[in-house]
């Protein structure tokens, strides 16, 4: 189960998600919202494998002593400097503050690496190819810090796959023993977070509306719609657990934990579409129906694809049917080419009904299947 200082941690995530949401639906209202898609990507990188890298390595070595609590809250010290500098890296392309943070986290996990290391024998070349690992990588990121900003994209995109690639390298001279149903919860708690977060964007939608022009029918339909759309999300979701999935085909762990990238950040950019979906309803956006609309779909598709690709690596026969997720996903790409003509709302209310759709259609393929297949 999870520790209770891994839940503390998790709060700060909670406040970097936050700033980063709030980021990417200023930039939809203000009508540039695919230009904020890259920072976007790029800040939720170093949100989700900041997170990532804590989690794997708590699974494996969580010795709670009090070395550990400390390290522990210098990464979440971390985390807070890198949600400062949130808005900084939307408004000005400015990563300095988030480097620092993630500058801070990394120091705080070599240390835990290294004491690994020479705590745990049996794996400690492995613990030391993680800490030399990460310490590289790291060095990369500094410098690229001094390097010319047109650079930016490419060398990000250079850095964040030689971060993904440590773990990989650093396992090579042996598995460290992370337990399945641990990493399954974690997973688990963290969308539920980021489910949260898309309530709280959806609320401050509301406020904002209700302040401009009080209740309408829009507005509730609209808010209500929002919340079917979260639940129904967080079913499909939490229908297939992976612990024993993890557990019989732990190679494919790599499949499973980073596909969660796409999966995370696409519900963290579900809360600012809906955040902007309500404000619309609320008081007219001087804004495109269709692109409000896609700021919607969008994650919404590209979530229900991913949570069938991530479970389909570990089990043969998923719970959640490509034969009905997919083709509902696209329906759901397609949906927002109605906005001009019906309004956003509609748009909301119909990406609502087909998440309702692929929830009850699993549902009731499910009650079909013997007890011992399920």
């Amino acid at each position: 189960m999870a520790s209770p200082l891994e839940l503390l941690f998790d709060l700060t995530f909670v406040v970097a998600v936050a700033q980063l949401v709030v980021e990417l639906a200023h930039g939809i209202e203000g009508g540039h919202g695919l230009e904020e898609i890259g920072p976007f990507l790029m800040v939720f990188f170093a949100i989700w494998w900041a997170w990532m890298n804590f989690t794997w390595f708590a699974s494996a070595y969580d010795t709670n002593d009090v070395p550990y609590r400390l390290l522990t809250m210098l990464q979440m010290g971390g985390v807070l400097v890198l949600a400062a500098g949130v808005p900084g890296a939307f408004a000005e392309q400015d990563f300095r503050a988030i480097t620092v943070g993630y500058l801070i986290m990394r120091i705080g996990l070599v240390a835990q690496w290294l004491r690994a290391g020479f705590e745990h024998p049996a794996s400690r070349a492995t613990a030391w190819r993680y800490a030399a690992g990460v310490s590289l990588v790291q060095i990369g990121w500094l410098a690229r810090l001094a390097l010319p900003a047109d650079l930016g994209v490419a060398l990000f995109v250079v850095l964040a796959a030689l971060d993904l690639a440590v773990p990989v390298w650093a396992e090579r001279t042996g598995a460290t023993f992370w337990h399945p149903h641990h990493i399954s919860e974690r997973y688990g708690l963290f969308t539920i977070i980021l489910l949260g977060e898309s309530v709280l964007a959806a609320t401050a939608g509301v406020q904002d509306a209700l302040g401009e022009a009080g209740v309408s029918g829009d507005l509730v339909l609209v808010s209500a719609a929002s919340l079917v759309t979260l639940f129904a999300l967080w079913w499909l979701y939490f229908l297939e657990p992976a612990g024993e999935g993890l557990a019989d085909k732990r190679s494919r762990s790599y499949l499973w934990g980073y596909g969660h990238y796409f999966v995370f950040a696409s519900l963290a950019a579900l809360g600012a579409g809906l955040e902007v979906a309500v404000a619309e309803a609320g008081h007219h956006l001087d804004v495109a129906p269709v692109a409000l609309g896609y700021a919607v779909a969008i994650p919404v598709g590209v979530f229900l694809v991913l949570l069938w690709a991530v479970h389909a690596v570990l089990v043969s026969r998923s719970q959640i049917r490509p034969v009905v997720i997919l083709p509902t996903a696209g329906l759901v790409l397609l949906v927002p080419l109605l906005a001009a003509a019906v309004g956003v709302t509609v748009v909301v209310v119909i990406v609502a009904a087909l998440c309702v759709f692929v929830v009850t259609v699993t549902l009731a393929d499910r009650a079909r299947q013997p007890i011992g297949a399920q």
